[in-house]
């Protein structure tokens, strides 16, 4: 996605400012509402961004990328996770891996002494796509595998709210 010269300012400030709220953004970008924010991100930053576990606004490691005029791919990953998500990178498939459904992550987790809800799984394996550490592989059914060599990922773990 090619992006405007103002688009371009914006996505630096989302980087600059991360994590914040639309009115951190509303006022930088002199904007009238919160919803106007959200609205501008929707339509014009929507593969550079996502919301955390606290819903504040975060840039991708893409958009990072994109600001810092690196290479989108550096190898390297830096996630900051919770429990649930740490687990996850335990036991997900790697990059080469056969790609694993979210049912299938759920019954490893559970063999391996966790027991979290399908809808936590879920929730965890989206973040940690959003976070640029779990690709989502598209078949009849979303299955996820680790984006990166498990050990090219450095954990930083978070309490869970």
């Amino acid at each position: 996605m090619t992006l405007s010269e103002q688009a371009r300012e914006r996505l630096a400030d989302v980087v600059a400012l991360q994590p914040t709220k639309n009115a951190a953004l509303q006022e930088r970008w002199d904007l009238d509402s919160g919803s106007e924010v959200h609205s501008y991100l929707e339509s014009e930053l929507g593969e550079y961004y996502y919301r955390n576990e606290d819903s504040l606004i975060c840039a991708t490691p893409e958009a990072e990328a994109l600001v810092d005029g690196e290479a989108v791919d550096d190898g390297e990953r830096l996630v900051d996770a919770t429990p649930l998500q740490v687990a996850i990178l335990d036991i997900l498939a790697g990059p080469e891996g056969e790609p694993q459904s979210v049912v299938a992550t759920l019954q490893d987790l559970r063999a391996a002494g966790h027991d979290p809800s399908v809808d936590e799984v879920r929730s965890a394996l989206h973040t940690l796509v959003d976070k640029g550490a779990v690709e989502r592989v598209r078949k009849t059914v979303p299955t996820f595998r680790l984006a990166l060599e498990r050990e090219s990922i450095t954990v930083r773990d978070t309490v869970e709210a």
